[in-house]
């Protein structure tokens, strides 16, 4: 037997907007990427044969690519994938994934972007891989180059219904895989489950899948996650390794189908990490999407994100647990991830989307009144209550009185592990403060620059590390004292002494990581 779990929440914690990119006007979109090569494009693919690039910070589209005379489009045919070369931006080499005129085989294709227009492809191509496709439907198309350099390749079972010839399970066929292809060596990688061909074909990564349209990488984990299409009421989204079987045609999720051949209780099928069924709101076919690592706070970070492609549903998986993140009227084709690790959600009828956080607070500047003068300090590990620095909040003429504000937070992989919150201070010329797992912001008010001395002091009562730095008018420094300017070794068991050419805020955090 295997179990799975499949619990569902309410995502009222987490709320979204999606902010219109292309309002309309793309012929069926299936897919937006980027090329990683520092530029900020964003590549929407459309199904007919054609890619589009937006330059950064514009949606704006001109035509990269155009194959429409080669692609065979329709239903779930057409030129379905698009991935950049790790080293595209030196060697110019990008591939796709569509269907071929007129007999609807599989092509895997590499091309290259011209040498005189970056923002333009080479019309020559050539093909890495044909795969014949017995049936119109599960195509697969998704392609993507993982972490280890190597493009990874997403294929359907073939088409029909119930993988009638058991091609998922079949490890001689390529239909029903997730394939990798070494594209430098022309070959599969050594490393691939049949490398040796004795016992499947060289080329396959994992079996048993039925249909998996969209996956991506963690770009912070490297593990692959695999939407796969599962038949009647289930949809389910796995963690792929090498050599995993993920059950199709024995299972859809972690229902048995009673297909066969083999039975649902012979060993070594591998579960998802969660799945759903069809009896809400018109479910009826997973778009996979990606683990959120981005940095404008649009989701919590490292949360799994896809949708639905009938109901319009976008779900969220955090920490095992399933949750509806919003309800849209899109048939939601893919989803997209940029170079920053911001997401978007593409719509087949002509749309594309940003996602966004209206409760993300990515400012750096409030307007607050003046308050009394205070003190600030902090209880540490081990301490009584230490005195850690001073603080001045310059606030706004005529604002509300605030009971404090965050002024120093320490993020550590997009998790808040220390913050601290100060009333307004007085300025201050000098300061001495524990220097073990201490962060400091020290503040400029003036309208005219700032030398910052300052230096450590062992517990011997020698004195080290002697430095300054200069704060430029109404700008500031704020950096843990094992960071540049001050770089202390770490884990130095020392005081902090700083003095300032003119009066200066400051601010000392501690935090224990």
């Amino acid at each position: 037997m295997i179990l799975v779990g499949s619990l569902w929440a309410s995502a009222q914690s987490v709320r979204i907007d999606l902010e219109p990119v292309i309002a309309s006007g793309l012929n069926q979109p299936l897919y937006l990427t980027n090329a990683h090569d520092r530029t900020g494009r964003r590549f929407v693919v459309e199904q007919p044969g054609r890619i589009s690039v937006m330059q950064s910070g514009s949606s704006t589209r001109t035509t990269f690519l155009d194959i429409t005379g080669r692609v065979l489009s329709g239903g779930e045919r057409g030129l379905l994938g698009l991935a950049f070369h790790p080293q595209f931006a030196s060697n110019r080499r990008f591939f796709v994934d569509y269907t071929r005129r007129p007999d609807g085989a599989t092509v895997i294709a590499e091309y290259h972007v011209s040498t005189s227009n970056p923002n333009v492809a080479q019309a020559s191509e050539t093909v890495l891989l044909l795969i014949p496709q017995p049936y119109e439907n599960h195509n697969g198309g998704m392609i993507e180059f993982g972490p280890d350099g190597y493009l990874y390749i997403g294929m359907g079972d073939g088409g029909s219904g119930n993988d009638p010839e058991n091609r998922a399970q079949n490890p001689n066929e390529l239909l029903g895989k997730i394939l990798r292809i070494d594209v430098d060596r022309g070959a599969p990688p050594p490393t691939n489950p049949y490398a040796d061909g004795l016992a499947g074909r060289r080329e396959i990564y994992a079996i048993g899948l039925r249909n998996p349209w969209r996956f991506s990488f963690d770009r912070a984990t490297g593990q692959l996650y695999v939407g796969d299409v599962r038949q009647n009421q289930r949809e389910e989204v796995d963690i792929v390794t090498a050599g995993g079987n993920y059950g199709w045609r024995v299972f859809k999720g972690t229902r048995c189908t009673n297909l066969g051949p083999a039975s649902c209780s012979t060993p070594g099928f591998l579960p998802p990490i969660t799945e759903y069924d069809h009896s809400t709101n018109g479910r009826c076919s997973i778009t996979g999407g990606y683990v959120y690592r981005g940095t404008q706070q649009s989701l919590p970070y490292g949360a799994y994100v896809y949708g639905d492609y009938c109901s319009g549903e976008i779900f969220m998986l955090e920490a095992g647990v399933q949750s509806v993140l919003i309800h849209t009227t899109l048939s939601i084709t893919s989803f997209g991830e940029d170079e920053s690790g911001e997401l978007y959600v593409v719509g087949q009828r002509g749309s594309v989307f940003r996602i966004k956080n209206p409760d993300a607070d990515t400012g750096s500047t409030r307007g607050f009144g003046f308050a009394d003068h205070g003190s600030f300090s902090m209880r540490t590990a081990g301490q009584s209550n230490l005195v850690l620095g001073y603080a001045r909040i310059q606030a706004s003429s005529g604002a509300s009185l605030p009971a404090g504000m965050a002024v120093f937070g320490y993020r550590q992989n997009g998790i808040l592990v220390s913050e601290a919150s100060a009333p307004l201070m007085p300025l201050i010329s000098s300061g001495r403060i524990d220097a073990v797992d201490t962060a400091v912001a020290i503040t400029n008010p003036n309208a005219e620059a700032v030398t910052l001395n300052f230096y450590f002091t062992d517990a011997a009562g020698n004195n080290f590390g002697q430095g300054s730095t200069i704060l430029p008018p109404n700008s500031g420094v704020a950096a843990f004292l094992d960071q540049p300017p001050f770089s202390a070794p770490r884990g130095s068991v020392a005081t902090f002494t700083f003095t300032s050419t003119l009066l200066v805020s400051a601010l000392a955090l501690r935090g224990i990581f």
